[in-house]
């Protein structure tokens, strides 16, 4: 069965002369890497965020989103934050709290998850995204870089089923973006993670 599945959808935001996205169909199987790729304004940002429903935009929309066979807007929000991450283009845009270990606990506090697993699994993330030398920084001393790699991980924390990222180093300088997506690789290599992305560095991902 497939993780995901787009079929025939279509959407038109309020007042728009056209339709945002037309028939879209697509499926997409666990463990995948998967770019979607377009000029600017074709639709991308409009249909990643489909992928989660509290990211879908207000408009008229037809056809269905199924996650694990399931409509999407069936999924309750609880499991959709588990297993469906998000990262944004802005870097600034995701973060919610002040400290670096307080971003990373964010997601698994909002989970409920007991202090033990909490602790143990911002641990585990600090150690595989390699920010544990800055676990304990404000925020704001963060370069672009090291923000959307806090958000990444923060993400992660979780152990999501699949990773969606919107254009994530439209913001960052060159070295910045190739680590942050050889970052994304070894999450799909390593550990399984389904990954949707949208990119403009096409040779590099």
């Amino acid at each position: 069965m497939s993780l995901f599945a787009f079929e025939e959808l279509t959407f038109r935001y309020p007042e728009a002369p056209r339709d945002a996205l037309r028939d879209v169909s697509v499926a997409i199987e666990p463990g995948q890497f998967v770019l979607v790729c377009g000029q600017s304004g074709c639709g991308k940002t409009t249909l990643l965020r489909q992928f989660k429903s509290a990211l879908a935009p207000h408009g008229h929309q037809s056809g269905q989103v199924l996650f694990d066979g399931v409509p999407l807007a069936d999924v309750p929000e609880r499991e959709q934050v588990a297993r469906i991450g998000f990262v944004m283009q802005d870097p600034d845009a995701q973060i919610v709290t002040d400290k670096v270990w307080h971003e990373l606990a964010f997601v698994l506090e909002s989970l409920g998850c007991d202090e033990r697993t909490m602790r143990l699994r911002v641990a585990e993330m600090a150690s595989y995204f390699g920010i544990q030398h800055w676990f304990h920084k404000n925020v704001g001393e963060l370069s672009g870089g090291q923000k959307q790699l806090l958000n990444l991980a923060s993400v992660m924390a979780a152990r999501p089923d699949v990773l969606v990222l919107d254009e994530p180093t439209s913001q960052l300088d060159p070295i910045a973006a190739s680590d942050f997506l050889a970052t994304v690789h070894r999450i799909n290599r390593e550990l399984g993670t389904t990954v949707v992305m949208s990119e403009h560095r096409l040779e590099e991902v």
